[in-house]
């Protein structure tokens, strides 16, 4: 599992990525599991996560509404399977409406290039 606290400060929010290989929804949600382990992650207000493994496309909101399907399309167009990625945001007050999607894709390309 490797995680990246991104450099994004927007009116308060703050976000990191997490990505792991999973096969299954089972291992996805293991995953998800052990990064809760740690407090920072679990006090956290959204860990939304997607991956395509040998069920399909999986996704996950926790409450950042659209923000699932984000992730699964860019793991699409890149071709990454068997892989989870996980965006975290801690909500810093003041609702961010689409900019938030910004923020989900700039994670996740973050993660990619770096993976």
């Amino acid at each position: 599992m490797k995680t990246i606290f991104l450099d994004i400060n927007d009116r308060g929010s703050k976000y990191a990525v997490t990505g792991a290989l999973a096969t299954d929804a089972v291992e996805a949600k293991a995953v998800i599991r052990d990064l809760c382990r740690d407090k920072k992650f679990a006090k956290a207000t959204h860990n939304t996560w997607a991956m395509i493994g040998a069920d399909g496309p999986i996704k996950n909101d926790d409450g950042e509404a659209g923000a699932g399907m984000v992730i699964l399309r860019m793991l699409e167009r890149e071709g990454v399977r068997d892989h989870v990625i996980v965006v975290t945001r801690w909500y810093g007050g003041k609702h961010l409406g689409g900019d938030r999607f910004r923020h989900v894709q700039t994670a996740v390309r973050t993660y990619l290039d770096i993976k």
